[in-house]
Order: structure tokens, then C-alpha cells, then sequence
């Protein structure tokens, strides 16, 4: 099958594209290989995706929109996996105009050279930062989504409501991921786990927000990616309305939102607990409030997607912990 993934140097396009590849499809990658961390990381994941003779690469902006229609038409993927974006929540406080540029104009882009190329399924990311200020545990698709805490969130929850409307009028079947906290190895340099352990590794002070009286739905990554494989021949359609209980399926369009996650609640200071057991060193620590445009608690369910596709997370946050590590001192660790 022809399958053409965005950010496919990224941290999840990497993974998937990878699996996908070796699965015997044709993967065609998209990526910009941008600065916003270290790009020998991207490249390094890119060399690995090279060595499979079923990949093909084009580096491009979204926000070209020319060139990205053109490379559509060229490779004509019946699926598209739009992963790209200016992610971090953090960033996205000092650098707005980078997120309505990338989250707004270029997945814009995407929806529009899918609709003109007629891809069977658009599986699009979003995140569970759209669910903001909500107060109930767990989230849950048909969960209101209007109370977003920073401008990342904010174009996220604008990408769900631009893949919609596309959805409604040209009949797309678009579904919108909603990820929770994805780590693991070849991870970005500005998650916490990779902080963390850098930090503790070259003995500097980790920042730990709210005091650490937070949690998070850390998910593999190797359950992210093997869920979004599972999902690929089941684009959303209208008739199915009613065939499963509190779905998120539209009532008008061929579009679904879909929450992936490992529905386990983990607090950061055990988190970080499990960091230390690993590295046999403590952490220096350094507790800060709560910072703006952050959330104190996320926890998915997935119930919903394991419905539709028996999707069924199988990595505790310890045995992921301990092989992000194992990588980070393999690949990593000497460079930095």
C-alpha cells in the first residue's frame, strides 16, 4: 500500500514509518528537518528510514503548499498520516506565529492535496492538550474541548475543527489521534524524560514543575505506532452511526476523533523515582510552580479505539523507561 507520512524524521513518523516499511509498504516521508531541536537526531532517524528500498523522502515545508501538492499528486498515497508539526507546549508561549504557521497554514495544506488526491483514509495528529481545563478523569472523545490552555493546544483543537469541515463538504475520511505524553527511545530532547535523563546523567538540576504534583498517560511508543496500524483500514464512515456506544463519530461527515493512550495514571515524582532506579543516580531537583499554558493531570480512555480495532497498550512506564535509557546511552549519551 502506498502511505505518505508528515514528519516522517520526527519522533512518532520515525516509528511508524519504520514499521509501516517493514510491514512491505510504500512509504513515502515528508519532513522540513527543521532546527526547533537537534537536527542530527532527525537526520540519524532519517538514514535509518533511507536503508529501506520502500522509502522515498521529499524535505519540504508545509506551508509550501505548491510543492506539497505537487509531491501528492506525484506519489498518489491512498492513505495520508499528517504527524508534522511545531509541537511543545512550552515553546509555543514565546513563539506563536511558528505554530499558526506550521499547525494552521501547513496542515491546511495537507487536508487540501488530500481531498485533491482522493486518499481513502487522512489519519491526522492531534492531542490530548485539547482537552485544556477539563476537570473529568478520564478523558473521553465526546468530552466538551473548549477551554484550551496554550496556543499549541489552541491550533490542534483548530485542526480538528478545520478536518471537519473538509470532511463534511468534500466527504474525507479523516480521523484525528489525540496522543497522551508519547515517549521512548529517539524521543525529542524536549520531553521530559530525555531532560530528565540528560540532567541527572551530567549532574544538573532538573526543573520540576508544580512542585510535582502532577500526572501524566505516559504511552510507548511502540503502542502509538502499532495502534495507528491497526487504524488504517478503518476510516471512519457515516453508516456506522450507532455501531459503537459513546462514539465520536460525526453526524454529518466521515470523521471520528480518536483518543491513544495507555490509560494509566503515572505522577511525575514517580516517574522520575523510576529514572534514578535506572540511571543508579539521584536527581538533583529543582520544584517550580505550575507553568502557564501547562496541564496538571491527563489520563486517556481508549475504549473507543479498542473497540474499532482491539488496540491494547502493552509497555509499563518501567520497561519503557529502562529501554529509552538503554538507547540513550547506546546512541546518545557520548554526543551531547
Amino acid at each position: 500500500m502506498k502511505i505518505l507520512i508528515t514528519g516522517s524524521s520526527g519522533f512518532i513518523g520515525f516509528h511508524l514509518s519504520k514499521l509501516l516499511l517493514e510491514k512491505g509498504n510504500n512509504v513515502h516521508g515528508i519532513d522540513s528537518i527543521n532546527n526547533y531541536y537537534d537536527v542530527r537526531l532527525k537526520k540519524a532517524r532519517l538514514k535509518i528510514l533511507k536503508k529501506y528500498k520502500n522509502f522515498s523522502f521529499s524535505k519540504a515545508r508545509l506551508e509550501d503548499d505548491k510543492k506539497i501538492k505537487i509531491i501528492f499528486k506525484k506519489f498518489k498515497p491512498k492513505i495520508v498520516i499528517h504527524l508534522a508539526a511545531q509541537a511543545g507546549v512550552r515553546y509555543s508561549i514565546d513563539k506563536p506565529r511558528v505554530y499558526l504557521k506550521s499547525n494552521i497554514n501547513g496542515t491546511f495544506n495537507v487536508i487540501e492535496s488530500s481531498h485533491i488526491i482522493k486518499a481513502k483514509h487522512l489519519i491526522m495528529a492531534s492531542s490530548s492538550s485539547v482537552y485544556g481545563a477539563n476537570k473529568k478523569i478520564p478523558f473521553k472523545e465526546i468530552d466538551k474541548t473548549d477551554t484550551q490552555l496554550s496556543i499549541y493546544a489552541a491550533t490542534k483543537k483548530a485542526n480538528e475543527s478545520m478536518a471537519h469541515s473538509y470532511s463534511n463538504i468534500w466527504k474525507i475520511p479523516i480521523t484525528m489521534l489525540r496522543f497522551f505524553t508519547v515517549y521512548g527511545p529517539w524521543g525529542r530532547p524536549d520531553m521530559a524524560l530525555f531532560k530528565f535523563t540528560k540532567g541527572i546523567l551530567k549532574n544538573k538540576k532538573i526543573d520540576i514543575y508544580n512542585y510535582g504534583k502532577m500526572y501524566r498517560d505516559f504511552t510507548y511508543i511502540d503502542d502509538i505506532v502499532n495502534g495507528i496500524a491497526l487504524l488504517i483500514n478503518k476510516a471512519p464512515n457515516i453508516n456506522q452511526k450507532n455501531k459503537y456506544k459513546d462514539d465520536s463519530l460525526s453526524s454529518v461527515a466521515p470523521f471520528r476523533i480518536l483518543n491513544i493512550g495507555n490509560t494509566k495514571k503515572i505522577f511525575l515524582l514517580d516517574f522520575i523515582k523510576q529514572i534514578e532506579h535506572e540511571l543508579k543516580k539521584k536527581a538533583i531537583r529543582n520544584y517550580m510552580p505550575l507553568q502557564k499554558g501547562d496541564v496538571k493531570q491527563t489520563l486517556s480512555n481508549t475504549s473507543l479505539l479498542k473497540k474499532i480495532t482491539g488496540y491494547n497498550p502493552k509497555t509499563n512506564y518501567k520497561n519503557g523507561i529502562k529501554k529509552f535509557i538503554n538507547w540513550y546511552k547506546k546512541y546518545y549519551y557520548n554526543n551531547t
